[in-house]
């Protein structure tokens, strides 16, 4: 029997291209295996077909939309993750998703081998293969784009030359990945980091610049995860679809970012992700109100970061990944209420928050009639506060190293 290989097909020249390469130069069948994790655009029937007439001897549809929104989409919005602040994890939340299915269907279908069409200089061979490892580390793996080191147009030229059925030309060079969180697009004259993108990059969202009239939404949310838009009760997947809808009408949620490759170089990436950056931006505004000052401090500035990081280099099923993801389900505990927002012209502005377990108490930050905040505590507070800042300057003017303060000539 023929050795069988099991490939993340994505319907896209590299993976379509795998799948004869694998077959000239390895002379295995290969099973591709297509994730549906809300990347829209194509019916998966017709990617189904695609693997098919580029020479699969499988072809597999896995239909993990819910699963996606809830177990990857939703953990990344409770720990905002934000790689380097503004990369909100598209990519990365669906490979180990799509790693898992993989796996699953190698046993199933009793294959040997695992295969992604990802080349030598992305983070996505990295996700990939670590999440192999840690599934079924049994199980070997190839990436026949990296491992015979064919450059794009090398792939474009055997697609037209065999005739396969992908969009890909030397006309519409662009690599584009997108799931239910958002869309990446790179390569092309996107590389020369002076030209700017143009129109046709983008399809999640429209042109910010003519924006129709300002949309208000109310995201209803419980402990972290939205549960309802205008009153309306959602899944977390109806959610994510209701405000790549609305946000992404509104222009917003796109994203022109040089980032930090896992493999150490910098990239050009585009994003779009419309429903991403309108949740967080509700989630973040709804912890501001019920995470209490330090506590949100620490998760703002030590944990988001180091969250982010770890699932975009490849660690979503570390025990580091692991320890956070309890911190997080620890902080989201009182993450309850309504948000308002304006989305209008590529922004969306909180303009409204409620929350049965805010710490905001109006009684204590009024500066009306009212006010139940004990004012003359405040000068034995910083008396206190500053008595370090006050010893250190006394010391400091002691050794001759003092400010200095010079008076301003007028």
């Amino acid at each position: 029997m023929t050795e069988r290989v099991v490939l993340a097909y994505s319907g896209g020249l590299d993976t379509s291209v795998a799948i004869g390469w694998m077959k000239d130069k390895l002379g295995v069948d290969t099973i591709a295996v297509s994730v549906d994790v809300g990347q829209g655009g194509e019916d998966m029937d017709v990617i189904r077909q695609r693997a098919l007439d580029c020479g699969a001897v499988e072809a597999y549809i896995a239909d993990a939309k819910d699963e996606f929104a809830t177990e990857y989409c939703m953990p990344s919005l409770q720990a905002n993750g934000l790689y380097q602040g503004q990369y909100p994890l598209v990519s990365a939340l669906s490979r180990p998703l799509i790693a898992k299915h993989l796996v699953m269907a190698a046993k199933q279908f009793g294959a040997t081998t695992m295969a992604h069409g990802c080349t030598g200089k992305g983070n996505d061979q990295v996700r990939f293969e670590v999440s192999f490892t840690s599934l079924a580390p049994d199980l070997k793996c190839v990436s026949p784009i990296r491992d015979l080191s064919l450059q794009r147009d090398v792939s474009i030229a055997y697609a037209e030359e065999h005739h396969l059925p992908i969009e890909t030309t030397k006309h519409n060079p662009f690599s584009i990945d997108q799931n239910l969180w958002g869309r990446a697009i790179e390569t092309g004259f996107l590389e020369d980091l002076w030209n700017a993108p143009t129109k046709d990059v983008y399809n999640y969202t429209d042109d910010p610049a003519f924006a129709g009239i300002p949309d208000e939404v109310v995201i209803t949310f419980e402990k972290g995860i939205p549960v309802a838009i205008d009153g309306v009760k959602m899944t977390p997947l109806q959610v994510i679809q209701e405000m790549n809808r609305r946000a992404g009408a509104q222009g917003i949620g796109r994203i022109d970012v040089v980032e930090d490759r896992l493999i150490g170089i910098k990239s050009r990436e585009i994003y779009e992700a419309p429903g991403a950056m309108a949740l967080l931006t509700a989630h973040q505004a709804l912890e501001a109100v019920t995470l209490e000052r330090m506590q949100l401090r620490y998760k703002r500035q030590m944990v988001e970061p180091a969250w982010s990081d770890l699932v975009y280099e490849a660690q979503w099923n570390s025990p580091l990944k692991k320890s956070l993801d309890a911190f997080v389900a620890h902080t989201q505990e009182y993450v309850s209420g309504d948000i308002r927002m304006e989305m209008h012209a590529g922004r969306a502005v909180v303009n409204g928050r409620r929350s049965e377990a805010s710490l905001y108490d109006f009684k204590l930050a009024t500066y009306d009639s009212g006010d139940s905040f004990n004012q003359g505590a405040a000068r034995g507070f910083i008396e206190l506060y500053g008595l370090q800042s006050k010893l250190a300057a006394a010391r400091d003017g002691k050794y001759g190293k003092g400010i200095t303060l010079q008076a301003s000539s007028l």
